[in-house]
Order: C-alpha cells, then sequence, then structure tokens
C-alpha cells in the first residue's frame, strides 16, 4: 500500500489533505502491530504531506529513565537525543499531557535549539490504548507560526487512531 501513496495526489486543502492522509495512514498499517515500524511509518507519511514541515518525528518515553524522552523515528537534521520532561517544547507536552502549539519558538521559555532554522513547532502527547503516555509526536517548521487549529486537530486524531 506505502507504494500507492506515493502517486496519490493530495488535495491543496489543508483539512482535506489531513483527512486523505489519515486514511491512507490507516490503511497501510492495518494489521501492524510493531511499535517502531507505526512510528516510522506516521512520520515519513506526514513528512511527505506537507511542505510545512520541517522536522517530524517522535521522542518515546524511555522505560529506563524516569521522565525522560529519547529520540525515535524521525525525519529531518538531527534531533536532540534526549530530553527531560519539562524541559523545552517536548518536555512540556510530556509533562503537561497536553498539545503545545507553539507560534515562536524563540518565545517559548526554555526552548531547546535541536536546529537553529526551526520557528515553530508543534507537539502532541502519544497515549497507549490504556492511556499511558508513549511519546511525543514532534513537528517543526522553519516559518513562524506555520501550525494552526488544524494542524492541532488532525495530529491528535491521527496519533489517537493510531496508538490509542
Amino acid at each position: 500500500m506505502a507504494e500507492a501513496f506515493n502517486d496519490i495526489t493530495l488535495s491543496a486543502d489543508k483539512a482535506t489533505r489531513y483527512a486523505e492522509v489519515a486514511d491512507e495512514i490507516a490503511a497501510v498499517l492495518d494489521g501492524e502491530p510493531n511499535l517502531t515500524a507505526r512510528m516510522a511509518t506516521v512520520t515519513s507519511m506526514l513528512a511527505n504531506s506537507f511542505d510545512h514541515y520541517f522536522w517530524t518525528g517522535f521522542y518515546v518515553v524511555d522505560p529506563l529513565k524516569p521522565r525522560e524522552l529519547v529520540v525515535g523515528p524521525y525525519q529531518g537534521t538531527l534531533g536532540c537525543l534526549r530530553i527531560a520532561y519539562g524541559r523545552g517544547v517536548c518536555g512540556a507536552a510530556a509533562a503537561s499531557g497536553e498539545t503545545q502549539l507553539v507560534p515562536d519558538v524563540h518565545a517559548f521559555p526554555g526552548h531547546i535549539a535541536c536546529d537553529g532554522r526551526s520557528q515553530s513547532e508543534i507537539v502532541v502527547p502519544v497515549h497507549d490504548a490504556d492511556g499511558q503516555l508513549i511519546a511525543v509526536f514532534d513537528v517543526d517548521s522553519d516559518k513562524p507560526a506555520a501550525f494552526d487549529d488544524t494542524d492541532q486537530r488532525w495530529l491528535e486524531t491521527i496519533l489517537k487512531a493510531t496508538f490509542g
């Protein structure tokens, strides 16, 4: 199915495009239980579907280090390897359990500049079926205020459907 996705022409309307990509993600991952494969596929399909995505990926809860995230599957330049809960945008999402929609990362207290070209960011907590935090999904843009409520709503929907 992944090969077929490469040939699809997606809608120019952002909400419609998210809906189309959500359907494709669900189809590609149907029957795939492996968490890493699911994360890698979500990352790849979303990163390749939206021009405003600069860095896209997961920071996974490290079972060996309490309250610490470790980089997981991603697309983009080198990511930070580890992030403590409460530190930066990803750590804030992990600590609060709430999506962080940041129009200007330079104005965010404690922002971690893994890549100095990042201008805006959205980070969505990812929970498993039992409601346990398993990761955060991080998307950076090299454009200011690149993310909005449409991005937030659809990313939360896709991640809940894929991992919850």
